[in-house]
């Protein structure tokens, strides 16, 4: 075949692949793309398609989130610990595979699953990507899919309009910076640049570099943060919204201890001129706080610079079947749809206007209906002027996301694909089985211990402290496993691999444990990694989120129990399971009553001498086995295990009593088919919105607002301690919209029940798991964290410039380094000013000596420059 030919062929299939998906770039004006790096095989369309190597390891039947970047129109995989990280300048693609119904998130193992897997696929196109690079992140996508046999959900994420999905995954935020992946590999600490970033978004914040530190690229809805490096400005905008503010901290926080920062400084809007003097002058240095400056500060805006009016329109069906010969488009109905109205021999189109396009394609559709449904999902965009962002995904029948189900006024699981090479005929790919390895297995082939997340089978030494006034206490080994929420635990772990001892260093922060103990904790571990001979690896664990090798050297029976160690174990105690393998388990205590059951886990109830495991009728065998191992460990006589429905009346003697508790019919389904929604509601823009929190637990229900908790037979409005006066004023309305705008077509005579923080009944509880009713007693608002930070705030010595500039450097007298290394003062020369030795170097000198130039020395702050003066030994 001739080259021309043949990159001809590979341009018409980047073009056609990129047409299903581009929104924003023309695909038709990527002539330039240097086909040769695309492997043809990939591109030409040819019933086996060589494979990219980034998906070779992937397997059909294994839980997985990998993340790549197109570097060079290869792509190469994002090393975890830059997950969340994002280059505007490139695109990127998102493989998330959980169990169906379920969510994973960075960090979970990956498993092998007997059933069929959820999957999906996003490809993030940076706001400044190349045509060329949200080409190939387009085709790699389906080629993607095509490996794992056709029945991915496929998802076009664009920057600053990600879906709640993808914002999901990554739990404290996406930081978004500018330039691309030249950028990134070329990026030096020494040459920091001073950047502003805004904080957008409440429960999934997006933080995003913007172009420069100017008013311009501010407004009055959002916060901003001022990065200097050595101190922190939280810019709030006046009507910026409490989880923002919340959110901000965080970040800035995070900021600080990246590189060492003084300190925080908060600076309302329209306050400036009222910092103190220090701080106004340094933050006069990066913005300019004239009145005439701030005058083009702009109200509340998205990233189009539109003033945010999104809200949820009526639902359009199309069909777009070529059963007769010709391709056509039909409109269907509008309005509330039915799960009946989809056909398995066809592909359609749900038109949810700006808040999204969906392409569901039937098992039997032919391929130029799968095709052409997604050809014509993208021309809606353009036909109906929707925002170029629009969210666009492609769901196959039989592997429909929540979000989706959520669109039908019923949905009802169809019997499961047990063979998926039928829908694309597909080759098969025999899935490669992860399981528990030691170490010397793991290091030898560390891409799978990367997939699991596991460092060995947690058979090495372990020793557990914990801290006790600001001090270490050993645990007894019988002890191993037991945690105090109000406690903070040192574990050190240790193991062979290649003939070497290596050691993990886990530090454990209990929910109730107090800041002094988290700070005595931080300490003492980096004490210990000193002992260490500082090769210890440091792991950060907070309670409830424990990575899988954690879990794993306790094997299963790791217990958290309320209150601090002097409680220790009490003769009557209720522990609540959740998981099914020993890298998954998590046993917490709970309140001792029936009405902390939940007939979707497995509880433990020990009462003196008697011991019980409560089996939920939604709780699954493997479940069960791992609570009969906690029980196991708790009690030395036998446990009896009782199941829901069947219980004695010792069992409800021993828990207390019979109560009411958490036993929904969708509770004890093991199969879910539509899940609980927890949303948060606003109406503080003007305009009605609601933004759901995907994968929710108890502590995304924060107190400064007011949540709404879909079960769809009914709404539960919380409202949280702090919410505002209006907003609790007008909860029911929220309620009322909710239903009214739901695209689904809701019956508007759901049953509404108002629940107050604090006052919240098992028949709502039980939709979260573990409930702790303690959680809010340490809950600090917004107000009160500034009031903390600012306490602890030093005073700033800003000294912008130790001499009158340049000129007055070169009128010093010079001299060698070591004459100004002379520490008694009446020993240096006689013109040598003791307090600014740096001065009398020559220039070739303080650049050898300070490894910068004397300009970028006098613009730093005077307590870096005198540590600096310190270190060469001029102070």
């Amino acid at each position: 075949m001739d080259i021309s030919v043949e990159n001809n062929l590979t341009l018409h299939n980047v073009r056609k692949v990129s047409d299903h998906f581009e929104g924003i770039h023309r695909v038709d004006e990527i002539s330039h793309l240097d086909h040769r790096r695309i492997s043809r095989r990939t591109m030409t369309g040819t019933k086996t398609p060589e494979v990219d190597p980034a998906f070779r390891t992937i397997s059909k039947s294994s839980t997985a989130f990998i993340i790549w970047r197109v570097e060079n129109f290869k792509l190469v995989p994002v090393p975890k610990d830059q997950y969340g990280l994002f280059y505007e300048g490139d695109s990127y693609i998102v493989y998330a595979a959980s169990e169906y119904g379920k969510y994973i998130v960075p960090g979970m193992k990956s498993t092998e699953k007997k059933g069929r897997l959820e999957m999906h696929i996003h490809f993030w196109l940076g706001a400044t990507t190349s045509q060329d690079e949200s080409a190939v992140a387009a085709y790699k996508t389906v080629e993607l899919d095509d490996h794992l046999g056709g029945i991915c959900t496929q998802h076009r994420e664009v920057q600053g309009q990600e879906s709640t999905r993808f914002l999901a995954y990554f739990s404290s935020g996406i930081r978004t910076l500018k330039g691309g992946v030249q950028s990134a590999l070329n990026h030096v600490i020494s040459q920091f640049e001073p950047r502003l970033f805004r904080v957008k978004g409440r429960r999934y914040p997006v933080i995003r570099q913007m172009p420069a530190i100017k008013w311009e690229h501010m407004n009055k809805g959002d916060v901003f943060i001022i990065d200097t490096k050595d101190v922190v400005f939280i810019w709030i905008g006046r009507s910026a919204n409490n989880m923002e503010k919340l959110q901000a901290i965080k970040v800035a926080t995070q900021l600080k201890d990246e590189h060492n920062a003084v300190s925080i400084v908060f600076v309302d809007d329209g306050k400036e001129e009222k910092l103190l003097e220090s701080e106004r002058m340094l933050l006069g240095v990066y913005l300019d706080l004239s009145a005439s400056a701030r005058a083009s500060l702009r109200e509340a805006t998205d990233d189009d610079g539109k003033v945010e009016t999104k809200e949820r329109s009526a639902l359009k069906l199309y069909k777009c079947s070529d059963e007769d010969g010709t391709y056509k488009v039909v409109e269907v109905k509008t309005g509330p749809l039915l799960q009946t109205d989809l056909n398995t021999n066809d592909s359609f189109i749900i038109d949810n206007g700006a808040n999204g396009i969906w392409v569901w394609i039937g098992r039997h559709a032919s391929a130029k209906e799968r095709v052409e449904a997604m050809r014509n999902a993208h021309g809606f965009i353009m036909k109906k002027n929707y925002p170029s962002y629009t969210h666009i995904s492609r769901v196959v029948e039989g592997g429909e996301p929540t979000e989706f189900k959520a669109l039908f006024l019923s949905w009802k699981e169809k019997e499961i694909i047990t063979n998926i090479n039928n829908i694309n005929k597909m080759p098969a790919v025999k899935a490669k089985v992860v399981t528990m390895q030691d170490a010397t297995t793991l290091h030898e082939s560390p891409r799978l211990a990367a997939e699991s997340q596991l460092v060995d089978d947690g058979s090495g030494t372990t020793t557990v402290w914990r801290v006790v006034q600001s001090e270490l206490e050993l645990v007894p080994k019988p002890c191993h496993g037991t945690f105090y929420a109000g406690d903070c635990y040192l574990v050190k772990y240790s193991y062979f691999a290649r003939g070497q001892e290596r050691h993990i260093l886990y530090y454990w922060l209990g929910l109730h444990s107090s800041v002094t103990e988290q700070t005595a904790l931080a300490l003492h571990t980096v004490a210990q990694d000193d002992a260490l001979g500082g090769a210890a690896v440091q792991v950060r664990v907070v309670q409830s989120k424990e990575p899988p090798h954690f879990l794993a050297i306790f094997h299963g029976k790791m217990v958290v129990m309320s209150g601090d160690h002097r409680d220790w174990y009490p003769d009557n105690l209720l522990i609540q399971v959740r998981g099914n393998q020993a890298h998954n388990t998590r046993a917490t205590q709970v309140v001792l009553k029936a009405s902390s059951l939940n007939s979707n886990d497995v509880f433990v109830l020990r009462n003196g001498s008697s011991c019980y495991v409560w089996c939920g009728k939604g709780s699954t065998g493997d479940e069960r086995e791992m609570a009969k191992k906690i029980a196991g460990s708790l009690t030395k006589t036998e446990f009896s295990v009782v199941y829901e429905g069947q219980e004695k009346t010792d069992f409800w003697t021993a828990i207390g009593g019979k109560e009411s508790y958490a036993d929904s019919k969708r509770l004890a389904e093991t199969e879910n088919t539509i899940p609980a929604r927890l949303f948060h509601c606003s109406n503080a823009t003007g305009v009605f919105k609601v933004e759901e929190m995907v994968n929710f637990t108890q502590v995304d229900l924060v107190p400064d607002d007011v949540m709404l908790l879909d079960t769809w037979d009914a709404i539960f409005l919380w409202i949280g301690q702090h919410a505002n006066r209006e907003e609790k004023k007008q909860s029911i309305t929220l309620a009322f919209n909710y239903l009214r705008t739901d695209p689904a077509g809701r019956d508007p005579d759901t049953p509404i029940l108002q629940i107050k923080q604090g006052f919240e009944p098992p028949n709502f509880t039980g939709f979260f798991g573990v409930w702790d009713p303690d959680l809010w007693n340490e809950y600090k608002p917004f107000a009160e964290q500034r009031k903390e930070l600012e306490s602890q705030k030093p005073v700033l010595q800003v000294e912008l410039k130790i001499t009158n500039g340049v000129q007055d450097f070169e009128e010093y007298e010079k001299f060698p380094i070591d004459v100004l290394k002379e520490k008694d003062p009446e020993k240096l020369p006689l013109n040598v000013d003791a307090t600014r030795k740096e001065l009398h170097l020559s220039r070739d000198d303080f650049s050898s000596t300070f490894g910068m130039s004397f300009e970028h020395f006098n613009s730093l702050p005077k307590w870096r420059q005198d540590n600096l003066k310190k270190k060469v030994g001029v102070f």
